[in-house]
């Protein structure tokens, strides 16, 4: 199959998914399934009233963190309207984010937390805090980042997300079936496991199709600088004449991307491309200087797992499926106005 039928295929199976999902989290009349697989979390499901959710997230200001902030919202006015409460919780900044990350995990169990939600960003960071959360028998759910592996490893109920190795491997397919032979993954959050994982898959994608790839990890204080992370980008362009593409671990980066092939007089040799998506980055798809974004539909993330977590805590519902999947999706010249469309609306 070619790149563009997997991508069909992939968002029909993914559209079919979430149908499925919604459909058992809106029936409370369902009884309880439970998992076909793996852990429960410790937790004996539901029934127990009103939830109070605590929800781990990324910075308040980051654009895709904003869209998982607005699933969470939107979820929570459910949750609101039984009574119950969902509390977002982000860090100030990226520099110190496994550690900063545990710190709120442990503080939701001190706020009578009976469901948390959490990505699994740094393990070795993280994995203490969340044990000690399913060890409470707290309903602990984990999204955006670590898969179902993590939430299997710290008894999680499940995760909702997409797997980052499997986005990675289908961009770097990607850039390999359209002639792309060098391409630089630039990670300006280095030593996260989903960050890690993107170029990963991107390194063994384009490796399949007869091309190869380098990281360029970053400092994390770097994240979002866009002067610093143009700069970086476009010394290692000038440095190695072999690099046709560059992909950035998110759209915070991506618009450093655009900027320093410019600044190199590389514009048509060398393409940018990345993980998610804005509408800078959807218009720059359009008008060609950007290549393709990789969605994981950051929306869903948020709203999935805070209806789920509700329904776990208050019914006792659950669902089979295991992981929940997201994600992913290459958004590229073919269907990009369709994107642009759910990016006007604040959920993608």
């Amino acid at each position: 199959m070619t790149m563009k039928s997997i991508a069909r295929a992939a968002r029909n199976r993914r559209v079919l998914a979430v149908a499925g999902v919604l459909a058992v989290l809106a029936t409370s009349a369902c009884s309880q399934s439970g998992n076909s697989s793996g852990s429960t979390s410790g937790a004996a499901a539901g029934g127990s009233g009103k939830a109070k959710i605590f929800v781990i997230g990324g910075k308040s200001d980051d654009p895709f963190w904003s869209k998982v902030k607005r699933g969470v919202d939107d979820a929570a006015k459910v949750v609101q309207a039984q009574g119950g409460s969902v509390t977002f919780l982000g860090p100030q900044n990226y520099d110190n984010l496994g550690p900063d990350a545990a710190k709120l995990i442990d503080s939701t169990l001190s706020q009578g937390a009976t469901a948390v939600i959490a990505p699994d960003w740094v393990p070795d960071a993280e994995d203490s805090a969340l044990k000690h959360v399913t060890g409470q028998k707290v309903p602990l759910f984990i999204y955006n980042a670590g898969g179902l592996p993590a939430a299997d490893k710290v008894g999680a109920v499940n995760y909702v997300g997409s797997e980052e190795y499997t986005a990675g491997k289908a961009g770097g397919t990607y850039l390999g079936q359209h002639g792309a032979k060098h391409s630089l993954c630039v990670n300006t959050l280095p030593g996260s496991t989903n960050t890690e994982d993107r170029c990963r898959g991107i390194d063994d994608g384009i490796k399949a199709n007869g091309g190869s790839s380098t990281e360029l990890p970053l400092p994390s204080s770097q994240f979002g600088n866009q002067t610093a992370v143009a700069q970086a980008i476009k010394a290692a362009l000038l440095k190695d004449s072999s690099i046709d593409s560059v992909v950035t671990i998110s759209t915070s980066d991506a618009g450093s991307a655009v900027s320093a092939v410019q600044q190199a007089n590389l514009t048509g040799k060398v393409k940018p491309a990345t993980f998610d998506m804005d509408t800078a980055t959807l218009n720059n798809i359009k008008n060609g200087t950007t290549l393709f974004a990789i969605d994981q539909q950051p929306y869903m993330q948020g709203y999935l797992s805070v209806s789920m977590a509700n329904s776990y805590v208050a019914y006792g519902l659950n669902l089979p499926q295991r992981p929940i999947l997201t994600g992913p999706a290459i958004i590229d010249s073919q269907n990009v106005d369709q994107a642009l469309s759910g990016e006007q609306a604040g959920v993608r």
